[in-house]
């Protein structure tokens, strides 16, 4: 696939062919269809996050199409329209089972903990705790642009506004 990848904290950003990522059993493979830019990235290309480790893929803002699932993921196949918030929550720790999944102890964030969407695929951990069904009638643009708000008080407004569903 191709990607932006930069190799030092505040170096150039590269487009470069990297490989391809795996799914997790756990998890899937999302075409990216849209991914934003967002000042958190900045952060991340700064250096100002330690869990970013280099050389490293950003992007954290995304709407895409599941196009491989893991052996332990039951609610995604393959060719599914969706998003996922900033925090991916493991659905399993104490922090998840109370509804927090943005504190999670073992919390997965695609631009940050792990390589991000600025590339044609990304890998997404948890998904069956994290993957956001998109409505057919919602364009992928429009989806990635309300990610910052989904773990925000806003988030919930336009989950029950719009009457969303995981």
């Amino acid at each position: 696939m191709k990607g932006v990848i930069y190799r030092e904290f505040s170096g150039r950003p590269e487009l470069e062919r990297l490989s391809d990522p795996a799914s997790r059993s756990d998890g899937v493979v999302l075409k990216v269809m849209a991914s934003g830019v967002c000042l958190s990235d900045w952060h991340g290309w700064k250096g100002n996050d330690p869990d970013i480790k280099l050389p490293h893929v950003p992007g954290h803002e995304l709407a895409g199409i599941v196009e491989a699932v893991g052996e332990k993921v039951s609610n995604w196949q393959v060719g599914d329209r969706v998003t996922v918030p900033f925090v991916g929550g493991c659905g399993r720790c104490p922090e998840c089972e109370s509804g927090n999944h943005q504190v999670c102890d073992f919390q997965f964030q695609a631009g940050f903990t792990h390589w991000g969407t600025f590339a044609e695929y990304v890998a997404i951990h948890y998904a069956d705790v994290n993957l956001v069904r998109l409505p057919d009638e919602m364009e992928f643009t429009t989806a990635q642009r309300t990610k910052s708000l989904m773990q925000s008080g806003i988030s919930r407004m336009v989950v029950r506004r719009f009457r969303l569903k995981r």
